[in-house]
């Protein structure tokens, strides 16, 4: 993906806001845990922060967070969800903070959206000599059957490389920068989510691959989704844990 293409679904989230915050699932605390473990302090940046999910798990741990949001829409909603949380509109290209003036920074579902030629400097100022960088993303379990044919039908517009658990950690290593940090460590904690059918479809309409598509193939990807949750006696009725994983990349500031 280009850069202007990448930019282009980036900035869709900020037209499924409200959709995302509700719908998003948040992440298992004990990956948030071991993102901070090697923290020489407690100030932390939350990159992307997007409706805050991250942020408030952040927070729960004590920790003294910024958060730096390019989208306004986004924004909202982090400062209803986390209120009091120092909230920022900024990017991870030109971050409004001053030099060494964070311990961590942390990406849930974001690091995959920057230029890691030009966020890589940046977040290298910021963070203080030994800092931690941390991406964490949300992972659909791809070993289980039916999770694996909704992977396959919702295709490259739903389901990316960094997305299934089979492919996210080569996928995601990709975006991590080089110049100026560490060899990366990995972990992978369970984390489930309970759904129906149609909450798990509109989680998936807020994908960035769905929410770049015109509103007529938009329906038809959706009404695929839909027909293949319903012919699975896993999710054809009911309620049902969608089975997910937190996977983090870890590395240092050198």
């Amino acid at each position: 993906m280009g850069v202007g293409e990448r930019r282009r679904h980036a900035g869709a989230f900020g037209t499924a806001a409200a959709a995302y915050a509700e719908h998003r699932p948040g992440y298992a605390r004990d990956a948030v845990r071991w993102a901070l473990e090697p923290a020489l302090g407690p100030r932390v940046l939350d990159l992307g922060a997007g409706t805050g999910k991250l942020t408030a798990a952040l927070v729960e741990e004590g920790a003294d967070v910024v958060a730096d949001v390019p989208d306004p829409a986004m924004l909202e909603q982090l400062r209803s969800a986390v209120p009091g949380v120092r909230a920022l509109a900024g990017s991870a290209e030109t971050v409004p903070l001053p030099d060494a003036s964070v311990d961590v920074v942390v990406a849930g579902n974001a690091l995959h959206w920057f230029d890691p030629s030009t966020a890589g400097p940046e977040l290298a100022r910021v963070l203080v000599p030994g800092g931690v960088l941390a991406g964490l993303w949300n992972v659909v379990d791809d070993r289980v059957d039916w999770v694996a044919d909704l992977v396959r039908v919702g295709g490259g517009e739903v389901f990316g490389r960094r997305d299934a658990l089979s492919t996210w950690r080569p996928a995601c290593t990709a975006h991590l920068p080089v110049t100026g940090f560490g060899r990366p460590d990995h972990l992978e904690v369970p984390h489930g989510q309970r759904r129906t059918a149609e909450s798990l479809v509109a989680t998936l309409a807020t994908r960035a691959g769905v929410l770049v598509l015109p509103p007529d193939e938009r329906a038809v990807l959706l009404g695929r989704l839909r027909a293949q949750l319903a012919s699975r006696p896993e999710t054809a009725v009911g309620g049902f844990d969608l089975p997910m994983l937190t996977c983090v990349l870890r590395t240092r500031r050198t």
